[in-house]
């Protein structure tokens, strides 16, 4: 597979390099100020969420804002990004991850809370995707979204090969996610093979995109996502196409890019 884009970037990604505690304390903080306008103005905040390791910090100071008197969900509305199809319980799914990290510790209401259906085949999938992308339109769209990465450069579910022009829909999970997720599902065989993910044009489509990563597994995949072609190889490159798009790196993560001082806000 080649990239054959013709998206070109409207301006590569800023990113900031520091502890994921320090720069979840000040995304928190931003989202809270988010808020706080939108409360002001009387409408509702849109939030696109993402579920792993990588958020967790960023959840964990959203909590303590919420604690602290800082932040209300009151008038927050959530999405998130995606969920594997198929799954027999519901110790794997994102909506109890969703659940047991942020949503049981803030003061939302769970008739704002969108997370993608959990379902069992691949026909209630279709509609189901369907469904979830014509309520994120009538949300009147994502005003913040949150992102990890694949160590392939995935974003959501869209893994390499995903069009630029892809909605919510089915796909088939590459195998490097589902090896990655092995050891929490207690073996591949046990895996799901497909999930629905928000596409490309989804994410793109919010108002501003920050996304998280840690780690040196993450470092090739972050390089290639701000300096690389723009192209469905790496699906996260297509990141540079945004108008307001930023990576939030820890040390680890951003290997190789640190001696590339263009559009880096270096915090460390």
């Amino acid at each position: 597979m080649t990239n054959n884009s013709t998206h070109q970037p409207s301006q590569p990604p800023s990113w900031h390099v520091d502890l994921p505690t320090n720069l979840c304390f000040r995304l928190a903080n931003h989202i809270a100020s988010l808020q706080r306008q939108k409360e002001q103005e009387g409408k509702r905040l849109v939030l696109g969420l993402a579920t792993g390791s990588s958020p967790l910090p960023l959840y964990r100071a959203l909590i303590s804002l919420v604690e602290k008197g800082m932040l209300s969900f009151q008038n927050i509305t959530t999405f998130n990004l995606d969920e594997y199809i198929g799954l027999s319980d519901t110790r794997h799914s994102y909506e109890t991850f969703m659940w047991d990290n942020l949503f049981s510790h803030v003061d939302i209401e769970a008739s704002h809370i969108h997370l993608v259906p959990r379902v069992t085949t691949l026909k209630e999938a279709h509609q189901a995707a369907a469904d979830y992308e014509e309520a994120i339109a009538n949300s009147g769209g994502i005003d913040l979204q949150i992102l990890g990465i694949g160590r392939n450069g995935h974003i959501g579910f869209n893994e390499p090969g995903a069009p630029a022009d892809s909605q919510t829909r089915v796909v088939q999970l590459d195998p490097v996610t589902r090896k990655d997720a092995s050891e929490a599902f207690g073996g591949l065989d046990h895996v799901p093979t497909h999930a629905i993910s928000m596409g490309i044009q989804t994410i793109l489509r919010a108002r501003e995109i920050h996304l998280l990563a840690w780690g040196s597994a993450k470092a090739t995949a972050v390089h290639e996502s701000i300096y690389g072609p723009v192209g469905s190889d790496v699906p996260a490159s297509f990141l540079q196409t945004h108008a307001d798009t930023s990576f939030h790196l820890d040390s680890s993560a951003a290997t190789g890019i640190e001696s590339m001082t263009q559009n880096a806000v270096k915090v460390a």
